[in-house]
């Protein structure tokens, strides 16, 4: 694999990288403090402040990732009774309007941490400015969007299905299973 094929594979799953790695570094804090708390008596003040916030940040790009595998929970059941290829153009304008929402929460979110929000309020024991910990909303939100319009874009212009990871491991066991019936 040539160098920049590396490095744009490396970008597309930044999130997931990202996601993968505040879950283990959080997890493995609470870890740090429950056995620093019951063994030794003592509490890292920090470490549940911390943990929080990085478990905030991994479900906003948790749902980054989601919306980039097309995974999110959404009612899809109606679509089975209409025609292929009207369920597909209902289901590409629910992910524009999806879109549309997210882009009005991009900008009320920019304008709420970057306008409105006092320089002045931080963390109570960080001590880091809010700003930089509510930053994850218009970034989480425009990320979002991007891999939406991206998903809407491989439908509509490359003809692609796309199924959620879990639909997709269903429909191989199921033809797995009509392959051993014959």
């Amino acid at each position: 694999m040539s160098l920049k094929k590396k490095i744009l594979t490396t970008l597309d799953d930044a999130e997931s990288l990202l996601c993968e790695a505040l879950l283990a570094l959080f997890v493995l804090l609470l870890f740090v403090q429950i056995l620093a708390r019951q063994l030794f008596g003592y509490s890292i003040a920090w470490s549940e402040e911390l943990s929080t916030y990085m478990f905030v940040w991994f479900a906003y790009l948790g749902a980054v990732v989601a919306a980039k595998k097309s995974a999110h929970n959404r009612v899809t059941f109606h679509f089975a009774f209409l025609p292929k290829a009207l369920g597909k153009r209902l289901m590409n304008l629910a992910d524009l309007l999806w879109v549309a929402f997210n882009l009005y929460f991009v900008y009320l979110s920019y304008d709420f941490v970057f306008v409105r929000m006092n320089l002045f309020w931080k963390a109570q024991t960080l001590g880091v400015p809010m700003k930089y910990i509510y930053m994850i909303l218009p970034l989480a939100f425009t990320l979002m969007s991007i891999r939406i319009l991206w998903n809407v874009y491989v439908s509509v212009f490359r003809g692609a299905e796309l199924l959620d990871p879990e639909a997709e491991a269903l429909a191989q066991m199921k033809k797995d299973h009509e392959q051993a019936q014959a």
